[in-house]
């Protein structure tokens, strides 16, 4: 027998807030009442945004520790540095997977070329926890070109499995505790059933498009999050029969950490006693400077 799909317990819209340099993004969550679905922490839905030559902003120098930063672009291109002398470019379709763990100063801005030119950047950063025991490891990085993320196409649905395993494909992306992240296109009248273990708590973000959840099919469009019950072991996305264009999300699930939570700004630890370590640890210039070796 066919393992039972999950409901949905409830449809977040995104607000639109400020980030980094002052670039808007919309954010279903952290917010009031909100503050993570455990074991991630925020979802920032960047764009999609024209800028005009000179106009390009993004996030210059700043700090992390204590959970891992993912970046996903579909439009345009974001230059990464970091202090540990990492350094890319970011194209559409590519990750990158940074672990910040024991602490790094990271800037994620439009490419040179997209502040000079100016451009289309659409793309999203989520930020994953990461469990006591690995929130001081030494800081990694992961950038996964996009034809090195595996592919599925099944009778009008299209799945990029970043990580986890779907539809008998693994990911390309390594991760600390158990993480589904794909993005998953569906054509009008397209349907299908996600694995997503009753353990993990599972969400789809909506990119464009409007689609129907779980076996009551629920309305859902663009900005909107989809938080499932833990009432199955599978997730049933479906996109209108009547839709202009395709349906377009995001497919997260995660084991819970189940810790306590400090956060404040980039950090992320289990104890106010250990954000008041980071930020001393930062002002003293112990996670490092970009450029400096």
């Amino acid at each position: 027998m066919p393992e039972p799909s999950r409901k949905v317990a409830q449809v977040i819209p995104a607000i639109e807030t400020l980030e980094g340099a002052g670039f808007v993004v919309r954010r279903p969550f952290p917010r009031p009442g909100l503050d993570q679905i455990d074991p991630f922490l925020l979802i920032d839905h960047m764009g999609p945004v024209d800028h005009a030559p000179g106009a390009a902003k993004g996030a210059p120098d700043h700090p992390h520790r204590g959970f891992e930063t993912v970046s996903y672009i579909l439009e345009g291109e974001l230059e990464h540095k970091d202090s540990v002398g990492n350094h890319g470019v970011l194209g559409p379709g590519d990750v990158q997977w940074m672990t910040a763990g024991a602490g790094v100063v990271h800037s994620e801005m439009p490419s040179l070329r997209m502040q000079r030119e100016g451009g289309r950047l659409h793309g999203f950063q989520i930020w994953v926890n990461l469990p006591r025991a690995d929130k001081m490891v030494p800081p990694r990085y992961q950038e996964i070109a996009a034809q090195r993320i595996p592919r599925v196409e099944r009778e009008g649905v299209v799945v990029r499995v970043i990580a986890g395993q779907a539809l008998d494909t693994v990911g390309a992306v390594e991760t600390h505790t158990p993480i589904l992240y794909l993005h998953v296109t569906l054509d009008p009248g397209a349907r299908v059933e996600l694995d997503a273990a009753a353990e993990l708590n599972a969400v789809v973000y909506v990119i464009s498009g409007e689609g129907r959840f779980g076996p009551d099919r629920v309305e859902a469009e663009e900005s909107d999050l989809v938080v499932f019950h833990h009432d199955g072991a599978r997730a049933a996305l479906a996109a209108d029969d009547t839709a202009s264009g395709p349906l377009d999300v995001l497919v997260l699930a995660g084991r819970p950490l189940g810790e306590p939570l400090a956060r404040y700004g980039p950090f992320v630890m289990n104890t106010r006693s250990e954000l008041v370590e980071a930020v001393e640890d930062f002002q003293a210039g112990r996670m490092g400077r970009i450029g400096v070796a």
